[in-house]
């Protein structure tokens, strides 16, 4: 019944669902009070018919050598060929002079707007592309498209053949390390296609919510969301057979392993999967729209693989019985574990000496992220087979570097009266005089005189941070002040977008990440009935986090010599090191508890705890790890930064944290850990032989899962 049920449901699901629409304009992220959205507002208010180049046809010489007159005659009549043709949404197209030294000339498409989700610029680009090549021939000219219709048309082209890269790489590392962790294709066939179902069913119910709430997705969304659904899947579903097989092993019928099995790891595993998700869901305080959509679109793919998890994996379990492990027999004999059953020792003889080695590890990394840099638009390699990166490159190379983005000034009449000619002229001269200013040009007037924008050209980059620090300070300072009387103000374009978008991003950690942790704090309160665990865990949760940071810096700003890292990385990695290295910690705890319950002492249950845990744990950190490494396969900078940071900070969480740092610092309070709950063994009476029979089965070599009484004491 539960099996029916699930697919009547993920029928409905996908086949009602409307496709997932993403934009890559960061524009649309920006809540109204910023000044780069008024100035944007005030411009689509007074020129409504404003030209504003959509896509731009850059032209050099195959030779490149300089533009002769002949070769800009040949370009004037390419553009005026293109503007014949009538292409949908194209509205004007003006051919450019060619550039100072005649390297390059551009034509300028502008296009009526569309709404989120609507395909036609792009479509109009590749139009454009596909008549240009045979007008090229022969000519001795090159060209290519470039503007923000050809990125974004190029930029969904590298995400789609990221997103088949990612997750190739994803299931070929599920299918190879759960095959040495079970010897059983038919686990692994089961998870993958367990997860596939689950990831459709989790894909339309976030589009169902993107388009019931009126969400904006970004375009690297459905990365995330892959790593996301494989990696922390496959984790859970690990987490469950482990102790299935477990329960097999002490004499248990399939049915009742499988139940027994859901009722000891299930509150852990929930329990897990509510921290990630309240993380995910304190994006919705972020001012950032594309955050607030992210947010509740990975909380719905870790709830439905959650109650996957609990209800429809063990149901087909149930089912399989034995089976599942074919053609394997090595589920009924308990291994080893002797390396982690060493290591489980060895913490619980000298807790301090490894709670002080595992802390001062991670807080050597957390040094390094005092030298970390936020970039809005990693500087990315020429990639040759992305067209609008090399036009922009070719463009760059005799035009000045705001050029191809330049800054909008954007002046409005507050009296009611018109702008003077005097005064607009006054104030251009103040522009000019801003140092990494280039030049300045009033590109319109609006019809009834009383709006005017100006193009004010930068010297640097426009997307880096040099911009950034021109337009945050001395550009917006003189465009206030040097303002006539009687006017406001707002400067706005892509590199004022992305100061605010800076300020939004600092305003956000300061609200974003506090909530997280006390919602985490909560959590980890109500699982273990205690004040002090969830205290000490969530600090060494943050020594994790600031590991990775540190980590992240060294290798992309110190080895490899980039600018600085993704803005949003730190948000990213803290959701994802923070819920993900709970989720470790809690299957530790969750199992040091149940030993303690089981009357052992505080040494005894951290040595049984890794002995049993530690091999789930290692095994969840190597795959939920590798999945997120496989974000690095993609020739994009801000997904290898993405996939490099998480990863480090699964390894981090599960061999370092939750391995070591835990359970010594577990050992060290002792049954004060559990404050204000008592710790009772379950059969109080027994404790005492209890604790002989441990170290009599490990005196001897034997299994602590021998059937002793009625089976079912040791676990």
């Amino acid at each position: 019944m539960v099996i029916i049920s699930w697919l009547i449901a993920a029928t409905a699901v996908i086949a009602t669902a409307p496709a997932l629409t993403t934009t890559s304009d960061q524009a649309e992220f920006l809540p109204k009070q910023y000044e780069s959205i008024q100035a944007q507002k005030i411009q689509e208010s007074a020129f409504p018919q404003g030209f504003s180049p959509s896509a731009i046809v850059v032209f050099t010489r195959d030779d490149g050598k300089p533009l002769q007159d002949a070769d800009s005659a040949r370009i004037a009549k390419v553009g005026e060929t293109l503007k014949a043709n009538k292409y949908d949404k194209v509205e004007e197209v003006i051919t450019a002079p060619p550039s100072p030294r005649k390297k390059v000339q551009t034509v300028l498409v502008s296009m009526a707007d569309v709404k989120a989700g609507d395909k036609s610029q792009q479509h109009t680009v590749e139009d454009m592309r596909d008549d240009l090549k045979p007008l090229m021939k022969g000519t001795g000219l090159k060209t290519g498209i470039t503007g923000d219709a050809a990125t974004q048309l190029d930029a969904e082209e590298a995400a789609k053949r990221a997103d088949s890269l990612i997750f190739l790489g994803t299931i070929i590392l599920i299918i190879l390390l759960l095959t040495v962790i079970f010897r059983s294709p038919t686990i692994t066939i089961l998870t993958i296609v367990g997860i596939t179902l689950v990831s459709q069913v989790a894909n339309g119910l976030i589009a169902i919510s993107a388009k019931a709430f009126h969400l904006k997705a970004d375009s690297s969304v459905s990365s995330l969301l892959i790593v996301v659904l494989f990696g922390v899947g496959t984790d859970y579903i690990l987490f469950l057979m482990f102790r299935y097989r477990e329960r097999l092993r002490v004499g248990e019928d399939p049915k009742t392993a499988m139940a027994s099995a859901v009722g000891r790891v299930g509150e852990a595993i929930a329990s897990a999967a509510g921290a990630v998700i309240v993380c995910f869901l304190a994006l919705l305080l972020s001012s950032l729209s594309f955050l607030i959509s992210m947010g509740p679109a990975l909380a719905i793919a870790i709830a439905v693989t959650l109650l996957a998890c609990l209800t429809l994996i063990p149901a087909i379990v149930s089912l399989m019985g034995t089976k599942v492990f074919w053609p394997s027999k090595a589920w009924r004999h308990e291994p080893r574990a002797a390396r982690f059953g060493a290591m489980g020792r060895a913490v619980a003889r000298r807790p301090g000496l490894f709670l002080v080695a595992s802390g001062l590890l991670m807080a050597a990394l957390a040094v390094g992220a005092l030298g970390y840099k936020p970039v809005f638009s990693p500087e990315q390699k020429v990639d040759t087979s992305n067209e609008s990166s090399v036009a922009t490159h070719d463009m760059r190379r005799d035009l000045p570097a705001g050029s191809t983005n330049p800054s909008t000034v954007l002046m409005r009449s507050t009296d009611g009266e018109k702008l003077g000619q005097q005064e607009m002229t006054a104030y251009i001269n103040s522009l000019k005089k801003v140092e990494g200013v280039g030049s300045v040009s009033r590109s319109q007037l609006s019809k009834d005189g009383k709006t005017a924008e100006f193009s004010v050209v930068l010297t640097a980059d426009p997307v880096g941070s040099k911009a950034m620090d021109i337009v945050r300070g001395p550009l917006r300072t003189t465009a206030h002040e040097a303002a006539p009387s009687g006017t406001e103000t707002k400067v706005g374009g892509v590199t004022s977008v992305f100061v605010d978008i800076n300020k939004a991003v600092n305003r956000d950690f300061s609200v974003v990440f506090p909530t997280a942790a006390a919602l985490i704090m909560l959590i980890l309160a109500l699982l273990l009935r205690s004040l002090v665990a969830p205290i000490y865990l969530m600090v060494s949760v943050v020594l994790g986090f600031g590991a990775t940071l540190g980590a992240t810096v060294l290798l992309f700003q110190k080895v490899q010599g980039e600018a600085g890292l993704t803005f949003f990385l730190p948000v990213i990695m803290y959701l994802f090191v923070v819920a993900i290295g709970t989720d470790y910690n809690i299957l530790m705890v969750a199992r040091l508890r149940e030993e303690a319950k089981e009357g052992l002492g505080p040494r005894e249950a951290t040595a049984k705890s890794i002995q049993h845990a530690g091999p789930t744990i290692a095994a969840a950190g190597v795959i939920l790890a590798g999945t997120f490494a496989s974000m690095t396969l993609a020739n994009d900078v801000t997904l290898a930064q993405t996939g490099f940071a998480v990863a480090f900070g699964i390894v981090i969480a599960s061999f370092v944290m939750a391995m070591f740092f835990t359970p010594a610092l577990t050992t060290l309070f002792g049954r004060a850990a559990w404050w204000p709950r008592r710790i009772r063994p379950q059969v109080p009476l027994e404790g005492a032989q209890y604790r002989a029979d441990q170290h009599q089965v490990s005196v001897q070599g034997g299994s602590p899962y021998a059937p002793h009484g009625s089976g079912d004491r040791r676990d």
